[in-house]
């Protein structure tokens, strides 16, 4: 590099660079994938996702369970006022004695 040639650096930034996405809001491609599989869902039940889901359902069990918890609450918790009842029913076959056992 010549002595009459020099670059220059500038040192003027945008006002908001380096802030990076809002908090909470969504990646444009992971919002992009998500309605395409959306519609490729809704295609392949013919419009009704519904109907595409249950066949997954009852046809590809393993992958339907996986993908049923991820859209379950993780956490149920009871309110106060309202606490959460667990009640535990035993099924036994008629006939059957239970001191046989």
């Amino acid at each position: 590099m010549s002595e009459t040639t020099k670059q220059v650096k500038s040192t003027v930034k945008p006002p908001r660079a380096g802030m990076g996405r809002p908090k909470g809001s969504q990646n444009k491609t992971t919002a992009l994938l998500k309605d395409a599989i959306l519609k490729a869902a809704a295609n392949a039940g013919k419009g009704d996702m519904v109907a595409y889901l249950t066949t997954q359902a009852t046809e590809n069990p393993g992958p339907f369970m996986a993908l049923l918890g991820k859209v379950l609450p993780l956490q149920i918790a009871g309110d106060t006022e309202n606490p959460l009842r667990v009640s535990i029913i035993e099924l036994v076959a008629p006939g059957h004695d239970e001191s046989s056992n």
